[in-house]
């Protein structure tokens, strides 16, 4: 098996001639004001079998580039619904209507589940949105290797239950940009990042015994972003401290080939 970093928090899998994606967006402009078309993400190398995502807001699920991504019928994996009105679910309201749009085949899954999905074998995992909409993390499995992807989660106490059923991995993708929202429907704001801190992704990659921690959902460049979301200043070369020998930084389009 072996993984491509497609930007944000975007990855590509590969195995056994086939090929799965999570959290693949092509289109940041919901998040980034002065995004510009194509700027820090990549396409996946061929079309996808499967698609996972992580939760639905628009940096996570972009139900176009999926559209174009997988073969057809591919399933798109993803958690359920938010609960209550559209202020409540403002954040995945345009996400979920994109995804009708384009007519993908969406299939809701719980924690702990698991599916088959050509050569992969794809478990949900919790997850703690710092936003409070439901999410997923995953845990895929393929060619005798394990690989987390952790989305946009908060640190949480799930970390020592995947661990008992799932560890070593043989990489870990976890947030590391410590973002911190002051979004005006949520007030007085929280005094906790939404997305792990590169801290916070170090210790969660050492509870999962990762051979490879790779930090995703960051941009080098720190280009704007929508009003009241702040990021940590230098995320990379904080994760790197914390991690230590675990750390394995990836440039977008990079691939990680895990049976070497």
């Amino acid at each position: 098996m072996r993984v491509r970093r497609l930007g944000w928090a975007g990855v590509e899998i590969e195995a056994g001639g086939e090929r799965l994606v999570i959290d693949y967006v092509r289109d940041l402009s919901p998040l980034f004001t002065g995004w510009k078309p194509g700027e820090g993400l990549v396409a996946p190398s061929g079309k996808a079998t499967a698609a996972l995502v992580t939760h639905l807001h628009r940096d996570h699920t972009d139900a176009s580039a999926l559209a174009d991504a997988l073969t057809p019928r591919a399933p798109v994996l993803r958690p359920a619904p938010g609960h209550g009105d559209d202020v409540d679910n403002v954040t995945t309201l345009l996400a979920e209507r994109e995804l009708t749009l384009h007519r993908l085949a969406p299939e809701m899954v719980d924690a702990w589940s698991t599916r088959e999905v050509g050569p992969f074998r794809v478990t949900a995992v919790p997850s703690v949105d710092g936003l409070g909409d439901p999410q997923l993390n995953w845990v895929v499995q393929a060619d005798g290797q394990r690989v987390f992807h952790g989305g946009d989660t908060m640190f949480h106490g799930y970390w020592w239950l995947m661990a008992r059923r799932f560890s070593p991995f043989d990489a870990v993708f976890l947030p590391a940009n410590g973002a911190v929202v002051d979004a005006p429907h949520l007030q007085p704001p929280s005094p906790l990042p939404a997305a792990m801190d590169p801290r916070q992704a170090a210790a969660a990659a050492e509870i999962l015994d990762a051979r490879y921690a790779v930090p995703i959902h960051y941009e080098t460049e720190q280009p704007d972003k929508i009003a009241g979301y702040v990021e940590v200043s230098d995320p990379e070369n904080e994760f790197r401290a914390h991690a230590g020998r675990r750390a394995h930084v990836l440039a977008v389009g990079e691939w990680l080939d895990l049976a070497t």
